[in-house]
């Protein structure tokens, strides 16, 4: 097997530039580390993917530490491809798709052509760890030169081209101890607050069955299709797609559209289905893709892909906004659409669907105890998301300083 190893074999004079921190020499990396690429066995020989040997792309990359891969080749894998193994313990970085992701390797782990493994020539001169901390420190300089059209990636002269400051190995081990102990406590801190965070929207999720759950006299079961209007949005093909405009009043809403209330097309002001359009008392309801997803208040023209649902007097229009929301409908209904070839609330399907009906000052009250409740889970919601964006901002400050000297 061809192991890139550690290697003892590079000088760095102390004359090649001065670091952000006065005597700290300046190193471009390709002098200090050997930059190794890798590469993907021929996928229609399926022995090859049947050994024990981890094989990387960047769809493993979702730890700071690679212990595990999808896929495990054989040596006759190996020696047939362009991949390369590299040891336990040595740093891979992402150098096309997810450009700024770097690892450290748990095991000896061949990579695939959009990895990079960055091993040390000198042990003496370059730590490992100093040199993963360094590398996450420059990120977002990888991520900003990344080029391509569809595929963002970096050229191996650029990568080979960044320059390491290199600080005496007890400095570097310094460094290296104040950065592990100080991230160790940001992934405490921040477990923490996504745990929280989760917490909060579990405990708006428990008091929005509950509120639910309290049948009692006056209460009716009814299908959906008897207190509600269901119309279909616009459907775009050759026949309609020259109602698509440059800009207009009427965005068209589809499903990427509608988590970021933001549109990239927009619909004529007429010469389309009038039910199409939304109103701000109308509910908008996802049907294909991400099902289930509820919004209101938007006026827009919808895409064929979701579907506009107007209550009847019976219903108060915030009651089923969140009825729609519920865990115990979202779950009936993500059942259902799993059960089809493609995943889809059909028209009758939804209709069909039964709702429990309170009398109509119950569901008014109702509604003031949920928007309370919305309320005070936005807020918790914020707080727990400013102080996970606050430690990622520390994050990038402790790297910038422990390599510019101010640790």
């Amino acid at each position: 097997m061809n192991v890139i190893e550690d290697r003892e074999c590079v000088s760095v004079e102390e004359d090649q530039g001065v670091g952000m921190k006065e005597g700290w020499p300046v190193v471009p990396l390709g002098e200090l580390c050997d930059v190794v690429g890798g590469g993907t066995p021929s996928k229609e020989n399926h022995s090859f993917y049947l050994g024990d040997i981890p094989w990387a792309t960047v769809r493993d990359m979702r730890q700071d530490l690679i212990t595990e891969t999808e896929f495990y080749i054989t040596e006759d894998a190996v020696r047939n491809s362009s991949t390369n193994i590299i040891s336990s313990g040595n740093v891979v970085i992402a150098t096309r798709v997810g450009l700024g992701k770097v690892c450290l390797l748990g095991q000896d782990t061949a990579i695939n052509q959009d990895l990079r493994g960055i091993v040390p020539r000198n042990l003496e001169k370059l730590a490992v760890r100093y040199l993963y901390w360094w590398l996450k420190s420059v990120s977002s300089l990888i991520v900003a030169e990344g080029t391509g059209a569809t595929v963002q990636g970096v050229k191996l002269p650029f990568v080979k081209s960044l320059p390491v400051p290199l600080p005496p190995l007890p400095e570097q081990q310094r460094i290296v101890a104040l950065l592990d102990e100080a991230f160790a406590g940001l992934a405490t801190a921040k477990a923490n607050a996504e745990r929280n965070l989760q917490n909060a929207r579990a405990l708006f999720e428990s008091h929005l069955q509950s509120v639910f759950s309290q049948r009692g006299e006056g209460w009716v079961e009814k299908p959906l299709g008897d207190v509600c209007e269901l119309f279909q949005g616009l459907c775009i093909n050759a026949k309609t797609k020259h109602l698509l405009v440059e800009t207009s009043s009427l965005p068209l809403l589809r499903i990427k559209d509608s988590r970021s209330n933001s549109s990239e097309q927009y619909i004529a002001e007429s010469g389309w289905p009038k039910n199409a359009k939304v109103s701000v008392d109308e509910l908008i309801y996802t049907r294909t893709g991400q099902i289930g997803l509820v919004f209101r208040g938007r006026v827009v023209v919808l895409h064929n892909n979701c579907f506009k649902v107007r209550p009847k007097p019976m219903l108060n229009s915030d009651y089923l906004f969140w009825w729609l929301q519920s865990p115990e409908f979202r779950a009936r209904i993500t059942t259902l659409a799993s059960k089809a070839a493609q995943p889809d609330i059909t028209h009758s399907l939804f209709k069909v669907q039964p709702i429990d009906i309170p009398p109509r000052d119950y569901q008014d009250n109702a509604i003031a105890v949920i928007d309370k409740m919305c309320y005070e889970t936005q807020h918790l919601t914020h707080l727990y998301e400013r102080k996970l964006a606050a430690l990622e901002e520390l994050k990038k400050s402790l790297l910038h300083q422990a390599f510019n000297g101010e640790l």
